[in-house]
């Protein structure tokens, strides 16, 4: 941020290839950690530096494909040859008109305002670490992008499919360059190869499109002589990133073996969620207390056989429904946990999760208060999802309430096996307090879910020795 009012001043005094060149570099690595940051932080002075970063870096955009245009002409283009003649002349005229509008955009800049989000954004940054897990967890759903998009690419070989991908590949470079230092140490180079070669690829697709509209009445010799280079340009380059990025070697495999796999990166996602949570204003403690309550209540039925048949990844969607359960209150108390809901299914990609598990995650954070889960509520899922997300939202409800008070008044809970119920001690309970018939009137979706009455008491008092 500190370097675009710099660049700003020097692409000012006559907007060479350089220049706007580095100013749109940095506007675009700014841009880059703006939309990193809110995907756990909700500050809204990211969005409008992105917004403002973003007004300029495209002010600048045609500009910058005309002077790129002009150097590949100059590269491959033959002194006589009509094409280049036309392109030649046609580039500088489009170049002096293109400058004057990127001027104007210059002067609008509002550098008091940027200067003021200068002060700001980092001390909101500074909160998470570079190297973070949470970043690792970011860089592997921009590796999962790009690497989905380059099958359609390199099956299609479609301009747009190629120029998507072009982009994905550049989220994915930012993130590990501004975020993940130690692993763009040894990936930098790579990285930029990688990028280099298709935006080459799409530089020669923009001149054979450009090529086609004001060279038309050029000589057919001429035209035929230019689409064959640009296609041979552009079919080498193609060659060399199929080499370096497809099969057991590539680089993809590389960067993928240096983030979390498996178990691992379902736990940097759940990292994320925390962090997320803690931006949004949660309250750390009373999340931290409810996530254990519930953590408990599930290994104390588990350890009863109340969760016979329970899926292996159930534990972990009962955390991370935990975590993420009250994030509604960043808009205040009112029906929070409906806006809970609405907020998580936007999470969209989590690496670790699927879909499913993110939409389940959604709605047993949900029903941690409020109306039960009835039927029509849940008539989309199949009847085992049903009981399962009944059955996670019983816990969380009964974990939520166990800590009403958010003051940290029961300290543990432990689940006891008896004959037609199910006993749990809650240590720091006193039995007639207004908590106590919080937690009677939470405990009912469990009981129905489970076919079993549940009864929380204060744990019995240790006999000092």
């Amino acid at each position: 941020m500190l370097q675009v009012p710099r660049e700003i001043a020097r692409a000012g005094a006559g907007l060479s290839n350089g220049a706007v060149h580095d100013l749109r570099v940095v506007l675009r690595r700014c841009r880059s950690v703006a939309d990193t940051f809110r995907a756990v932080d909700p500050d809204k002075s990211w969005k409008k530096m992105r917004r403002q970063a973003t007004g300029l870096f495209d002010s600048l955009g045609a500009l910058r494909d005309c002077q790129v245009m002009a150097e590949w002409v100059e590269k491959l283009g033959a002194s006589g040859d009509a094409v280049t003649h036309t392109l030649m002349a046609q580039l500088k005229q489009r170049e002096a008109e293109l400058k004057e509008r990127a001027r104007e955009a210059i002067d609008r800049f509002d550098g008091k305002q940027w200067e003021q989000w200068i002060r700001l954004l980092p001390r909101r940054a500074s909160r998470l670490p570079a190297n973070s897990v949470v970043f690792q967890a970011l860089a592997l759903e921009k590796l999962a992008t790009a690497r989905r998009l380059q099958a359609l690419a390199l099956r299609t070989s479609n301009d747009l499919a190629l120029h998507e991908l072009r982009i994905a590949l550049k989220k994915f470079r930012y993130v590990t360059e501004n975020f993940l230092p130690l692993l763009h140490q040894d990936w930098k180079d790579g990285l930029k190869l990688a990028q280099d070669l298709l935006g080459e690829i799409h530089d020669l697709d923009v001149l054979q499109s450009t090529i086609n509209q004001v060279c038309a009445d050029a000589p057919a010799e001429a035209l035929q002589r230019w689409e064959q280079t640009l296609k041979r340009e552009s079919a080498d380059r193609m060659e060399r990133y199929r080499a370096l990025m497809t099969g057991p070697g590539s680089l993809w495999m590389q960067w993928r073996a240096a983030l979390p796999r498996g178990k691992a990166a379902r736990n940097s996602s759940l990292t994320r969620l925390q962090v997320w949570s803690q931006f949004l204003g949660s309250d750390v403690q009373h999340t931290r207390r409810v996530t254990r309550f519930a953590v408990q209540l599930y290994d104390g039925l588990e350890r009863i056989g109340l969760l016979k048949g329970a899926a292996k990844d159930d534990r972990d969607l009962l955390r991370a429904a935990a975590t993420v359960h009250e994030v509604g209150r960043v808009a205040g108390n009112r029906n929070h946990h409906k806006r809970t809901e609405k907020m998580v299914i936007q999470l969209r990609h989590l690496v670790g999760w699927a879909s499913r598990d993110i939409s389940a995650m959604a709605r047993i954070a949900r029903y941690h208060r409020g109306a039960l889960p009835r039927i029509t509520k849940l008539q989309d899922l199949p009847a085992a999802q049903r009981k399962k997300i009944k059955l996670l939202a019983g816990i969380l409800r009964l974990a939520n309430a166990l800590d009403a008070k958010h003051d940290g008044s029961v300290q543990r809970v432990r689940v006891v096996g008896s004959n037609g119920f199910v006993a749990i001690r809650a240590q720091g309970l006193v039995t007639d307090s207004s908590l106590a018939e919080t937690i009677a009137a939470a405990r009912h979706l469990l009981e129905i879910t489970c076919g079993l009455p549940f009864l929380v008491q204060p744990s019995p008092k240790r006999k000092a020795r």
